[in-house]
């Protein structure tokens, strides 16, 4: 199967202290403490976070029905006050979405656009068909509400310092499984559910990219079968690096003889491209790290794990948290 390469994306403005963040739920509903102590935590990074009071409907397991959720995210890329858009947690229903998205509103307001888990959707669509830089990053309700749940670090160098970004990590931190050096589009999110898009009209674009690919509570062979599919469907062709994430509860209870790392390496070995596991961005135990999608990057891949970054976002606006 052919597929389109990675173009040129948009950077959004960097956020600075004082501006308001619009909260989307995209998906589905969550607790309302989350969300406040998300609320609180934006606060404390020197924005103003706003929602819609709608925000709080539900439809069987949905945050509201499918219009109210797409007139939201509309209202936050049309009012020209909310200077960044976060989700407040995933679960599913954004798929809903798609075919109703206002591509040439989203693409005349470039806006920093922030989520992970089932906003993948939204996160690769965008990239993709509105020629936008996303951010795969922790969500309100979810890794912003509670301690240590997000790397305070990364996320505000993603969105608001402008810079270029250089980590590195040990080999405790992120293990190299195949060493060698790429460089690419950085460019991925949740597997289930960039396996999800493939055969329809929102298929994800991987050629030429650094594949992040992470997921949670998946066992081995469920892995072993999402990756088969995305190599079946080419998905892993021109691909020049992949980086999986902390895959958080997907080992095998009670396995002896193999890791999960094992299965990775059976399918992707014959790629010969370099290949790292357990970066902490999305499902992740704490610490999930900010990750933006559609900018080029390097990754190495040796004794320990690099990644570098050109800057996300446009200009040099820090927040006030010694940036």
């Amino acid at each position: 199967m052919t597929q389109t390469g990675q173009s040129h994306r948009v950077l959004p403005p960097a956020l600075k202290s004082g501006d308001t963040v619009g909260i989307i739920a995209p998906a589905s509903g969550f607790r309302r403490d989350d969300l406040e102590a998300g609320c609180a935590e934006l606060l404390r990074l020197g924005l103003r976070p706003f929602y819609l009071p709608s925000i709080f409907e539900r439809q069987l397991y949905f945050a509201g029905s499918v219009q109210r959720r797409v007139d939201e995210l509309h209202e936050m890329f049309s009012r020209p006050e909310v200077k960044a858009i976060f989700c407040a947690r995933g679960g599913y229903g954004c798929n809903y979405l798609l075919p109703h998205l206002d591509l040439e509103l989203i693409r005349a307001n470039p806006k920093i656009f922030a989520g992970c888990s089932d906003v993948t959707t939204l996160l690769t669509y965008l990239c993709d068909a509105a020629a936008l830089v996303t951010f795969h990053a922790p969500m309100v309700a979810g890794d912003l509400a509670r301690p240590g749940g997000f790397d305070e670090a990364s996320w505000l160098k993603a969105l608001s310092s402008g810079e270029a970004c250089q980590r590195e990590f040990s080999a405790e931190e992120v293990q190299p499984l195949a060493e060698g050096t790429a460089a690419g589009v950085l460019y991925g999110g949740c597997l289930s559910l960039l396996c999800a898009s493939l055969g329809t009209p929102y298929e994800i674009r991987t050629r030429g990219t650094i594949l992040f690919l992470e997921d949670r509570a998946e066992r081995p062979y469920r892995i072993d079968r999402m990756l088969m599919q995305l190599k079946l469907a080419g998905k892993f062709e021109g691909v020049q690096g992949i980086v999986f994430g902390e895959m958080i509860d997907c080992g095998e209870p009670g396995a002896l003889d193999y890791t999960l790392q094992n299965v990775v390496m059976s399918i992707l070995a014959e790629l010969q491209i370099p290949i790292a596991f357990g970066l902490k961005s999305g499902h992740v135990s704490s610490g999930s790290i900010t990750l933006p999608f559609g900018v080029r990057a390097k990754l190495t891949v040796g004794e320990a794990v690099g990644l570098r970054y050109e800057s996300p976002v446009q200009g040099e606006r820090h927040l006030d948290r010694g940036l």
